[in-house]
């Protein structure tokens, strides 16, 4: 007979496992992210990327928009910009979104932790995952 002890102590056991393998799920092909960051001044924007399922990627950035793709092959991961549209932006956020687009483009490697997804560089950026 399985004690009321040992089916809590199995239970605890098996949301531990989902739990560790939820942090070390795929790359978020599909899915909607939001860049770790503060708004620029004057504005609650904050960049975000929809990454779909073949790698083909919509950024709206603090300003401007365009879009890109990336290429992944285990933790490796590779950006390549494509068209960015101006939108007539301030000078402070053209440049903050190139220096976004600069270093979504010098990304290496890849890293999921649940919700996050780190890409890793000479600048480390972090995204959350957007919730419905």
């Amino acid at each position: 007979m399985v004690s009321v002890k040992q089916m809590v102590c199995a239970a605890a056991a098996v949301v531990l496992m989902a739990g560790a393998a939820h942090a070390e799920e795929g790359f978020p092909f599909g899915t909607e992210m939001t860049l770790e960051a503060l708004p620029q001044p004057g504005s609650k924007r904050i960049p975000n990327i929809e990454i779909g399922d073949n790698g083909e990627v919509v950024l709206e950035l603090w300003c401007k928009g365009g879009k890109g793709q990336f290429s992944v092959a285990g933790n490796t991961v590779i950006f390549v910009p494509g068209q960015i549209q101006d939108r007539s932006c301030p000078p402070a956020k053209a440049q903050a979104d190139d220096d976004l687009v600069a270093a979504l483009a010098s990304v290496e490697t890849w890293k999921r932790q649940g919700d996050f997804l780190t890409l890793i560089g000479p600048k480390p950026l972090r995204f959350r995952t957007n919730g419905n």
